[in-house]
């Protein structure tokens, strides 16, 4: 997959929209037209500060449903997806959290955004909201049935849970592209907030080969001269927010911060020779 034909760069910096409790959730205030406002004025800081794309998500639903949300879920998140398309310019991609990748691509195409993330895509995951068996086979022939060219941004070994087993890295990545058709992966430390080892980045991208690979969490403007450079792009949240906190609201200082260190590694990383490929590992 080329990402120019989304992001107008190879190597794009993906911010988050955490949408505020929506409704069904056990924190919803009742009132849409503030979760509307508030995901406005972060989408707005985020694609001012030089973000090359977003990701809406239903962050502050948890504790989340396993793999469907309630109707209501995704008719606020069709509304504010389409606000937010009228208000900033860069492309919108969708995550329904937990794991409801069928609703995920099935707002995506109704308001022609280019791209979901997709959490367990392939194998199985030991979760808090219990075990989560990927569906790619199912999502892929709905993919057909709506007539979509959605791309699937899927992640391996997933944050906030543990495989089913043993696996090999670069099995859960190849078997993620080749059988799982994911057009790109996603590499994560184990929780928000928690960047990836390094050289587990470094064989996950070596595994995917052609295939894309982003960053899935932890990514600081400190880390990221690092990170990047084993890496084909970048989805960034908690660090653009003020103080570094999850809760708080997006900073356009730290956005514009970090989009500036993000570039900068971009450049090195294609000033240099590349690296020897790493050994292969198993991850725990």
């Amino acid at each position: 997959m080329d990402l120019k034909q989304i992001f107008r760069t190879p190597n794009p910096i993906i911010g988050v929209v955490h949408l505020m409790p929506l409704p069904t959730s056990p924190r919803w205030g009742g009132s849409l037209r503030a979760i509307v406002d508030r995901a406005e004025q972060e989408a707005t800081a985020l694609a001012a500060g030089g973000v090359d794309g977003i990701i809406v998500e239903n962050f502050f639903d948890a504790p989340f449903p396993k793999d469907q949300v309630d109707p209501a879920v995704v008719s606020a998140m069709t509304v504010v997806i389409q606000r937010l398309q009228s208000l900033v310019t860069v492309p919108i991609g969708i995550n329904v959290l937990r794991n409801d990748a069928r609703s995920a691509i099935a707002i995506a195409s109704c308001v022609e955004a280019p791209f979901i993330r997709v959490n367990v895509w392939t194998g199985a995951m030991v979760t808090d909201q219990g075990v989560i068996e990927g569906k790619a086979h199912e999502l892929m022939r709905y993919r057909r049935e709506l007539g979509s060219d959605v791309k699937i941004f899927a992640d391996v070994l997933v944050k906030h849970a543990r495989p089913l087993g043993t696996p090999n890295l670069t099995t859960a990545v190849q078997d993620t592209i080749e059988r799982g058709l994911a057009d790109a992966v996603i590499f994560s430390g184990w929780a928000t907030g928690s960047p990836p080892d390094l050289q587990d980045l470094e064989l996950a991208s070596s595994a995917a080969q052609d295939t894309p690979v982003f960053i899935g969490s932890g990514a600081t403007w400190e880390n990221i001269p690092q990170l990047m450079q084993a890496a084909d792009g970048v989805i960034v949240s908690s660090s653009l927010k003020r103080q570094g906190k999850r809760d708080n609201p997006i900073d356009p200082i730290r956005v514009s911060r970090f989009v500036e260190a993000a570039r900068r590694s971009v450049t090195l990383k294609h000033s240099q020779p590349s690296e020897t490929q790493p050994v292969q590992q198993v991850r725990a």
